[in-house]
């Protein structure tokens, strides 16, 4: 059985420009400039413990709690007024005939806002995945790995869908083929190329292309069938 196993921001919803907006205004107003592109390639793929981890590296010290409590409810807030689905998710997913999840870096609460607000939360049930369910966030495999298995599927039988090096990483870790994805509104610079460059075995540019690369890589690969 092929797991289709997606990861969220970036993927299934164009959330990364409104989330690195905010991490770059917290951090300039925590003494460290930085811009939205910026933050993006600094946080980009990472749990919410890892931000955190890497900003206190950066600023010298962690980030205070109510300052980032605050900016946390101000980007919920962004979420439920301007956040849409990545241009053409609902129906690549509904052509694609396999078992799907999402795995995701963001926590289950803003995982849920996420699927809910864009209407794509039916599509996947329960089969919805948090990198707070583990003890290691990506570019470790653990994420990947527990949602294998609590489906039931071997590792060799997932296709992850990425739009971060550290998740093209963490499908490489886990033993699982990846699918690079360039789609959304902060993509810049050469993504596609450093994607393949982690091991992302095919890249789409846009969604409505999602359905035959994911053909070609199971037609392809007697593991996946």
């Amino acid at each position: 059985m092929t797991l289709l196993i997606y990861d969220c921001d970036g993927v299934l919803v164009d959330s990364e420009a409104l989330a690195s907006s905010a991490l770059a205004e917290l951090m300039t107003t925590l003494g460290h400039p930085m811009s939205a592109a910026e933050c993006n390639r600094v946080f980009g793929g990472r749990s919410v413990q890892d931000v955190l981890a890497r900003a206190a590296q950066i600023l010298g010290h962690r980030i205070p709690q109510h300052l980032g409590r605050d900016a946390a409810e101000r980007l919920m807030g962004r979420f439920r007024r301007e956040l849409k689905p990545v241009q053409g998710a609902a129906d690549a997913i509904a052509a694609l005939p396999y078992a799907r999840c999402v795995c995701s870096s963001s926590s289950p609460e803003r995982l849920s806002l996420s699927l809910d607000v864009t209407g794509l939360a039916p599509l996947f049930g329960d089969r919805v995945y948090s990198a707070a369910q583990v003890s290691r966030g990506k570019p470790a495999p653990d994420l990947f790995l527990f949602a294998a298995d609590t489906i039931g599927v071997a590792p060799s039988q997932a296709i992850v869908i990425e739009d971060s090096i550290l998740g093209i990483e963490a499908a490489r870790a886990a033993g699982m083929t990846s699918i690079g994805f360039t789609g959304a509104s902060h993509v810049m610079d050469d993504l596609a190329g450093e994607l393949a460059a982690a091991g992302a075995q095919a890249i789409v540019t846009r969604m409505a292309e999602l359905p035959f690369a994911v053909s070609r890589l199971v037609s392809g690969n007697s593991a996946l069938r």
